[in-house]
């Protein structure tokens, strides 16, 4: 998918790095999408920037309490929308009866956790591995 296929329509905001869109089926009132013009780091990071931004200006001016961003990467992840997009949604208080845990409940019976799960939940993940081949990836860089 390119960026002239996106399909959201509602634009906020138009930047020659990224478009700022209404969510079309919102969590919350005031959930936009920041799209990048072009899919790579340098645009992504100016969508993650910017909406960190608006979202600790929006606190400041009263508009929500907390805010939450994010991305869903690939199918299992959630998107629906096979073009990078990063979401800001506006939280306020009594939004949600109990919102510890925030962004794990998207898998709901993780969004609750004590130390005791921790440690149960760890499972075989090769953490090790894992970061060494990051810190591959990131020499290459």
């Amino acid at each position: 998918m390119q960026y002239s296929e996106v399909p959201w329509k509602d634009v906020l905001i138009d930047t020659k790095e990224f478009t700022v869109f209404k969510d079309k089926y919102p969590v919350t009132e005031g959930h936009v999408l920041f799209v990048p013009k072009i899919e790579d780091w340098e645009h992504l990071t100016a969508c993650f920037t910017a909406a960190y931004k608006w979202g600790y200006d929006w606190v400041e001016r009263g508009y929500c309490d907390a805010f939450n961003i994010g991305q869903n990467v690939g199918k299992e992840a959630g998107q629906s929308v096979m073009y990078p997009h990063v979401h800001l949604i506006p939280r306020r208080v009594g939004d949600m009866d109990d919102p510890k845990g925030g962004v794990r409940g998207v898998i709901p019976e993780m969004q609750k956790y004590t130390d005791e799960d921790a440690k149960r939940r760890d499972g075989s993940f090769n953490t090790k591995e894992i970061i060494e081949a990051q810190e591959r990836i990131l020499k290459r860089r």
